[in-house]
């Protein structure tokens, strides 16, 4: 028999989160993050990678930007060299994982810049960007979290602040 206690109380207490991760791993992410932005002064980031089921995405791990493309993070934001994602498929592909959403900091707010905006992460309708207010300084409440959705042609579904903690469960 195969199953997770930890996967069983997920579904029983979470069914509804379109993007889930444990408590643990974000810790870890968010520590990653700040680490990578040299104590406040550049933006860093991560692709998410987990498993998607029926519209549910599972963060498992991540891969940090610089990890992938080294100079990513030089100018202060993030300019991720696209030469590099091969390395990224090819990590998911060793892990069977894949891309579930990606993350990266602002200095001030959660809000998308234009930049952010015209250039995503991937560039996949579907798919889910996070951006941490404050180079990811604690506490960060979900509600403060920004979550927005890419819908193609550089057009975004915001996720509203009153529904990003039923969007997006950090627990189990």
């Amino acid at each position: 028999m195969n199953f997770s206690i930890a996967a069983i109380m997920r579904r029983r207490f979470a069914p509804r989160h379109e993007l889930s991760c444990s408590w643990w791993l974000w810790w870890r992410l968010c520590r990653a993050l700040r680490a990578r932005g040299r104590r406040n002064s550049r933006e860093s980031g991560a692709f998410l990678l987990g498993h998607q089921e029926n519209g549910r995405r599972r963060i498992v791990d991540f891969v940090l930007y610089d990890d992938l493309d080294p100079h990513c993070l030089d100018t202060g934001i993030v300019r991720f060299d696209g030469r590099h994602f091969g390395a990224l498929w090819a990590l998911c592909k060793d892990r069977a994982l894949s891309v579930v959403a990606d993350i990266h900091v602002h200095p001030g707010g959660a809000g998308q810049s234009d930049s952010d905006q015209d250039h995503p992460m991937i560039s996949r309708a579907g798919h889910v960007a996070l951006i941490l207010p404050n180079f990811a300084a604690p506490p960060q409440p979900r509600g403060g979290i920004g979550i927005y959705r890419y819908l193609g042609g550089k057009r975004w579904e915001t996720i509203p602040r009153g529904e990003r903690r039923a969007f997006f469960h950090i627990g189990f």
